[in-house]
């Protein structure tokens, strides 16, 4: 499942990218918790919330459906 992340992740990263953000996978758990890292502009950025949730964790539960969600470490 990790590849299929890395996948969903490099779908967003231009977004992020644009903006002077990254993103980093972390690790996905076995009960299928997605765990990120986020970087550059978007780390400590006060919409980083709404991002890692409206915009990522959305892309990513769309995509693949066996991930329960996604955490921001």
């Amino acid at each position: 499942m990790q590849k299929k992340v890395e996948a969903v992740l490099d779908k967003v990263r231009p977004m992020l990218q644009g903006d002077g953000g990254d993103v980093e996978l972390v690790e996905v758990t076995d009960n299928g918790i997605v765990k990120v890292r986020l970087t550059g502009a978007c780390k400590g950025c006060p919409m980083s919330q709404m991002t890692l949730k409206n915009g990522i964790e959305r892309i990513i539960l769309k995509e693949i459906p066996e991930v329960k969600g996604v955490e921001a470490v």
